[in-house]
């Protein structure tokens, strides 16, 4: 059986595309080709070469690269001044030798290293010698009962939390992270740290707490000595 002329399918942009990729020395055999090939510039309606075109789009490719690897040196840059605060926060914390002072200590280096403008902390169930100390009284139980109930810090808009009274201007918290301390992995805590700031947005739902998280174990581990 023969094919009649208007019988053979018409050739198509697939097939025309696998056929370069299937013969990769045509351009080789036909260099005069490239020379003669003209596309949109991605700037302007001005045609250019082949070249020019593939030259535009590695220097695109180039500038997004850049761009890349500036945001990670600025994300480096951030995460290295993060841990550097995290060390002085922690150091201060382990130079302290009496534990009556940790609380202020505490709370006084969180304002100065992350520039938080209110902190508060209060610990519960200590040792006897602290029990009237300001930072172990004036907590209801429905306040202990809530710190235990949350998991993992609590970052949002202040929605009269009994804990923001703890603030010296508690009616400047317009935002707050509310931290539970805990002791190991146990389900009670024994105390809350209040971050807040009259910045809406800085402390907020959607922000990550793997930070805040990190501040906690470490409070929690330092005023274990409020405890024993």
């Amino acid at each position: 059986m023969t094919l009649k002329a208007n019988d053979v399918p018409p050739i198509t942009e697939a097939d025309i595309a696998q056929f370069l990729v299937n013969t990769p020395d045509f351009f080789e055999r036909h260099a005069e080709l490239l020379a003669t090939v003209q596309l949109s510039s991605g700037h302007g309606a001005r045609a250019v070469s082949l070249q020019e075109r593939q030259a535009e789009m590695l220097r695109e490719k180039i500038k997004t690269l850049e761009r890349r690897i500036m945001e990670m040196v600025r994300n480096g840059n951030d995460n290295m001044m993060i841990a550097d605060k995290m060390q002085r926060w922690t150091r201060n914390l382990l130079l302290t030798h009496h534990a009556i002072e940790l609380p202020e200590v505490l709370t006084r280096e969180i304002k100065h290293q992350f520039l938080v403008p209110q902190v508060a902390i209060k610990v519960w169930d200590t040792n006897g010698l602290f029990s009237d100390q300001p930072f172990a009284t004036g907590v209801s139980s429905d306040a202990k009962a809530f710190a235990s109930s949350i998991t993992v810090p609590y970052c949002g808009v202040n929605s009269s939390f009994e804990a923001v009274q703890w603030l010296a201007q508690p009616e400047l918290a317009m935002s707050v992270a509310l931290i539970p301390l805990r002791a190991g992995a146990a389900a009670d805590s024994f105390g809350m740290l209040v971050l807040a700031s009259p910045d809406p947005e800085r402390f907020n739902a959607n922000m990550g707490t793997d930070f805040l998280e990190r501040i906690a174990e470490l409070a929690s581990a330092a005023l274990a000595r409020l405890r024993a």
